[in-house]
């Protein structure tokens, strides 16, 4: 385990004013002022995956980072990206295009809507998962990504929730690592780093903390709440006729959106026309709870046979696909699910819900599925 050792030593340029300050405060008379901390981290060759470097401004965060993180092994955030391009298009060539959906649906920018837009007319905390999401595709083997002002321009619920769901991307690589530098303590929580270390007592700590928990409420609703939502789905922004809608919430904000309608000719079967998250509350299990809750609230309905979602959504599929409670249904297709549909040009897979509490029939057939 290193220990580092730095002296920052800076010229104080001399004024009539920097006397005047002197002669106020008592100040000695000195040509340069000097910083000195000694603070352990943990070397990058050690058994981790996240790490925080967290305290007040101008306590030496940038400098220890520096100094301990600044070689060839590390990459760091802070990329330009093109004024008139999409966002999708501000990645490396060589970075294909599976690999930077799944990296920005990982850190909780999974609108593809907001990817045609070009970087900089995107709000603070969409760039922020943006400046995250190419920073884990571009970071190479080994290599240790490294953020600087981790969640500084963004407000706090976003940072909590967006630190949240880099933990989880970063951990669902392994061999990633990856280190925040941020003046905010309010993110330990929730980012799980395996080690902090505090410029405020230049100490280290490891040990994960233990995330928050939220609670998700689901309600029925009508659809005069879709106008917050429809911006950040990717198919059309209108409802099909005949749904029911939810919405989910959290510490009494609408989180989720959800419309279940009836599937055209087939009496009892129900299907998700649109599912919805909003971009701040992505990342972090939100849309597959609610979308679970919908879904057991729809199959305990009077008459309901039969639940199912079809998506095009990378993000979902994966979900879905890893779900039990899910069962791939499109026919025709292969183990995967996965079909190319020429009207839509898009690959698209369907599932059926199993209900927690499923009848079976004496031949073993669910009930609500087809013979």
């Amino acid at each position: 385990m290193p220990k580092v050792e730095a002296i920052v030593s800076t010229v104080i340029a001399e004024s009539f004013r920097t006397a005047q300050v002197r002669g106020m405060f008592d100040l000695p008379q000195e040509k340069t002022c000097h910083e000195r901390f000694a603070v352990e981290v943990p070397g990058a060759d050690e058994d981790w995956q996240i790490g925080l470097i967290v305290g007040p401004s101008g306590s030496g965060k940038s400098t220890l980072a520096c100094q301990a993180f600044g070689g060839e092994g590390f990459i760091w955030a802070g990329f330009r990206w093109p004024e008139d391009a999409a966002v999708v298009d501000g990645f490396p060539e060589q970075v294909d295009m599976r690999e930077i959906t799944m990296a920005l649906s990982a850190v909780g920018f999974s609108s593809p809507p907001a990817w045609l837009r070009p970087y900089h007319v995107l709000s603070n905390g969409e760039k922020f998962r943006c400046d995250l999401a190419r920073l884990l595709c571009q970071a190479k083997p080994g290599q240790v990504a490294v953020m600087d002002e981790f969640t500084s321009v963004v407000d706090r619920q976003v940072a909590k929730v967006g630190s949240a769901a880099v933990a989880k991307a970063v951990r669902g690589r392994p061999g990633k690592k990856f280190i925040a530098i941020s003046c905010h303590y309010d993110i330990r929580e929730w980012l799980e780093p395996d080690w902090v270390v505090d410029m405020a007592t230049c100490t280290l700590a490891r040990g994960r903390l233990c995330r928050p928990r939220f609670e998700l409420s689901v309600h029925a609703c009508g659809k005069e709440l879709w106008p917050m939502f429809k911006r950040h789905h990717y198919l059309s922004g209108s409802l099909p006729m005949g749904c029911k809608f939810y919405v989910g919430v959290i510490g009494g904000m609408p989180v989720a959106f959800a419309a279940v309608g009836p599937q055209m000719g087939y009496t009892g079967y129900r299907r998700f026309s649109r599912v919805v998250v909003l971009p701040d509350y992505q990342g972090i299990g939100v849309g597959g709870r609610f979308r679970d809750a919908v879904a057991e609230i729809t199959a305990s309905l009077p008459g309901v046979k039969r639940l199912s979602l079809v998506t095009s959504h990378p993000a979902m599929i994966r979900s879905m696909a890893k779900n039990p409670r899910w069962r791939c249904s499109m026919a025709g297709m292969g183990t995967d699910g996965l079909a190319h549909t020429a009207r839509q040009s898009r690959m698209t897979a369907s599932f059926v819900y199993k209900p927690a509490c499923t009848i079976r029939r004496p031949s073993g057939q669910v009930e609500g599925e087809k013979q």
